[in-house]
């Protein structure tokens, strides 16, 4: 497996340095970088307290931990979030930031694992090639897979 080296700025020294749970995922977790106490509705710009200078022609896919509503009854407001190369490249000003709102009054502590990234090459160019029907088996539409 091909290894690349990314820079990075961390912007507090509370928060544990980015790294794999080995064995688990692939995915990396984020932290807070700061407390915050939110009411139910309020949005907020959590902040992860990192840069990252991503290399040309990857970026960043920011999702939520699977235990972050459980834990702290957030949503991430965009559902993912995708940084591109460009964010970062020039300036450390460019932190990542945690776009979440709150379903329940709830606390965030500097530390906490709230979301988790993981880096992928950009697609490659695609042509799309316009057909008549398409035959066969339908899988029975959206949703269709079941429940188990």
């Amino acid at each position: 497996m091909k290894t690349e080296t990314i820079q990075i700025h961390y912007h507090s020294d509370q928060i544990e340095k980015l790294t794999y749970i080995d064995g688990k995922s692939d995915w990396i977790d984020l932290r807070a970088a700061e407390d915050v106490t939110l009411k139910a509705g309020e949005f907020h710009m959590l902040d992860l307290g990192i840069s990252l200078r991503l290399p040309d022609g990857y970026e960043a896919i920011v999702a939520p931990r699977s235990s972050s509503f459980k834990n702290f009854g957030i949503i991430q407001v965009n559902s993912i979030g995708i940084i591109d190369e460009s964010y970062g490249k020039y300036s450390t000003d460019d932190r990542w930031m945690y776009p979440i709102l709150a379903m329940r009054d709830t606390q965030i502590h500097v530390n906490d694992r709230v979301a988790q990234f993981r880096i992928i090459e950009h697609q490659p160019r695609i042509h799309f090639e316009e057909v008549g029907e398409s035959h066969g088996n339908a899988r029975g539409g959206f949703g269709s897979s079941g429940v188990q």
